[in-house]
């Protein structure tokens, strides 16, 4: 389960009001449903030492704060295994390492089942010959089964994000032990390139079917998936979700999430309905809002059937009328009646993105704005990369996510621990004025940077909090170049990082030493657009690991736009190759074409990373 997936869950499941706040009240009443006699000034002592903002209730961010002590134990953790099992989340064994601690792991029986169900009838998998024998998936728990070649989680990952893996590289016959490690190598640093946090995860678990752990990357890729076009970049008619009085920056500030609650408060509102969501929990539990939002996005020639006086019906009734209007759109997938019933948050999500995929409902206006929708290259990269190290908040969007420089922060940390003094930092929620506290925070960025020596020349807090795009990514890049030296640094035990020359010089030898033609003059070196000078290094530093029947001289394209699509299909085997033995590239197929000598740079620093360790395990 993603992290905060789980804590925003958690949060909701206690707040019984609903009303965006945990009272002192409600955690009394949680406790002695579960037969806990706790005294409410106990529980009112709880809330004030976590309530910053001294109004007697606790808001989803000092919740974090709470959750993230009694992950570090330090707090009692009774009143949360309570609301776990209220919300039905089965426990279940560890490794015998954090077993033998008296810790448990969870994984919930409901997603399990949801998001197999999911794969066997929402990916089109069924016509694949590489997953024949696997479809369909037991829905009781044959998905952990499933994914121990790697295959499957690799298919789900270009299915997320199209030719993120070049299938050419997944072994799909004569599998053993070894050829799955690499395998599930490939879609774990491909899951990283696509965003998702495998911080803990490593391909042995998924081997062993660790199931809180599988769960949690299926959700992830599953996740990116269908948030994938729920964007202004690939759905411009988000942009009918403007209130009145925003701009475009406001809807481009929104979380999916947020985006989609926005979108069935549209179209609640198209229906004359006086409804308004706020959550898919409590907001959605009489399906009252599913009946009003299918009215409007239904395709006219797709007769829907009600239960007639549904409002005096059972939950339960209105939710199987529910779903099957949902398999009238052939958008069933995720949930149960009693998922809709129980207001299950996770799966409700997913329900309605798949609904916004299929049916969005929006009709483009002649009047609508579509320029600078557009996510860059070079963003979309460093954003993947951050969302990989599993930094809280998520990042969305680059700059807004990045305004109030706690993200940056966390980077910094992540790159060189411990140099940033935690106390010096402002947290939300701002009792007054935010804006100078979030400057104050991004001040602090550039004094970091600058401790470090990177190049900040003009930069200042403001620019960053202002989201300020060109000097803005002068710092992330910074950031992603320093977080790749030093996991060289650390591999090597050095004291101090490898400059560019060093690492050219590197690649030369080992290509040299390997019997290989090929060399580069530097990262900006023209030869390296074709591919070869990569794909040879990786044969270098693991032998006979490369299939040369694979790649194709560009020279023989018979014009320029043949010879570019060859390229192109070089750097995708040349990036997936390179996965799969072990270097965790970030860098995309464009970046070798058009040689793009930041992220190039990084490429081979993750060779000479993967060199180092194989020569030290070896």
């Amino acid at each position: 389960m993603d992290e905060m997936d789980e804590i925003r869950e958690y949060f909701d499941k206690m707040d019984l009001n609903k009303d965006g706040f945990l009272t002192d009240k409600e955690i009394q009443e949680i406790l002695q449903a579960k037969g806990e006699s706790v005294p409410a000034y106990k529980c009112r002592d709880f809330i004030r030492e976590y309530d910053t903002d001294n109004n007697g209730r606790l808001t989803f961010n000092e919740f974090m704060k709470l959750y993230d002590d009694i992950k570090k134990n330090k707090v009692s953790s009774r009143f949360l295994t309570q609301v776990k099992a209220r919300v039905g989340i089965q426990a279940e064994k560890g490794t015998s390492e954090v077993s033998a601690a008296g810790t448990t792991h969870s994984f919930s029986k409901e997603e399990t089942a949801a998001f197999t169900r999911y794969i066997n009838e929402g990916l089109n998998f069924r016509k694949d010959p590489a997953l024949a024998s696997k479809l369909p998936i037991s829905v009781d728990g044959g998905l952990f089964e499933a994914v121990v070649d790697g295959i499957l989680l690799c298919k789900m990952i270009n299915s997320s994000v199209a030719n993120t893996i070049d299938e050419r590289v997944i072994t799909t016959t004569k599998l053993n032990k070894f050829t799955q490690l690499e395998n599930l190598t490939l879609a774990l640093n491909s899951a990283k390139a696509i965003g998702c946090s495998v911080i803990n995860i490593d391909p042995m678990d998924i081997q062993n079917k660790t199931k809180h752990l599988v769960l949690g990357l299926v959700w992830q890729i599953i996740r990116i998936g269908l948030f994938a076009n729920i964007d202004l970049q690939f759905r411009p008619e988000l942009i009918l979700l403007l209130n009145e009085g925003e701009e475009l920056e406001d809807l481009k500030k929104l979380s999916p999430e947020e985006l989609l609650i926005r979108w069935v408060n549209y179209h609640l509102e198209q229906d004359g309905s006086a409804r308004r969501i706020k959550n898919f929990s409590e907001d959605i539990k009489d399906s009252e809002v599913y009946y009003c939002l299918m009215r409007q996005i239904a395709p006219k020639d797709i007769a829907l059937h009600y239960t007639l006086e549904h409002n005096r019906s059972s939950l339960d009734a209105r939710a199987e009328d529910v779903l099957n209007n949902a398999g009238l759109l052939d958008c069933r997938a995720f949930v149960t009646s009693k998922d809709i019933v129980s207001g299950n948050s996770k799966l409700n999500m997913a329900f309605v993105a798949n609904l916004f995929n299929h049916y969005h409902g929006l009709v483009p206006t002649e009047e609508m704005d579509y320029e600078n929708i557009e996510e860059t290259r070079e963003e979309k990269t460093y954003r993947n990369w951050m969302n990989s190290l599993n930094v809280k908040p998520y990042v969305n969007h680059l700059y807004s996510d990045l305004s109030n420089g706690l993200v940056l922060l966390e980077l910094f940390d992540i790159v060189n621990p411990g140099i940033v003094n935690w106390e010096k930092v402002n947290r939300p929620p701002y009792k007054m004025a935010a804006k100078m506290k979030k400057i104050e925070n991004c001040n602090y960025c550039v004094e970091l940077g600058r401790e470090m020596k990177f190049s900040l020349v003009g930069i200042g807090g403001q620019d960053i909090c202002d989201g300020t795009v060109n000097l803005t990514l002068a710092v992330v890049w910074q950031l992603l170049r320093a977080y790749t030296l030093r996991m060289l640094q650390e591999i090597n035990q050095s004291d101090k990082p490898l400059g560019d020359q060093e690492i050219v010089s590197w690649a030369n030898t080992k290509l040299e030493e390997a019997g290989k033609s090929s060399r580069i003059n530097s990262f900006k070196d023209p030869r390296i657009a074709d591919s070869l000078p990569i794909l040879d290094l990786v044969d270098a530093i693991k032998p006979s690991s490369v299939r040369y029947d694979l790649y194709i001289d560009p020279r023989t394209g018979e014009n320029g736009e043949e010879r570019d699509n060859i390229r192109m299909k070089n750097a995708q085997y040349t990036i997936s190759i390179a996965r799969k033995h072990g270097a965790m590239v970030y860098a995309l197929p464009d970046d070798i074409v058009e040689v793009n000598q930041k992220m190039v740079m990084t490429i081979f620093a993750c060779l000479m990373a993967l060199d180092r360790t194989l020569t030290k395990s070896s």
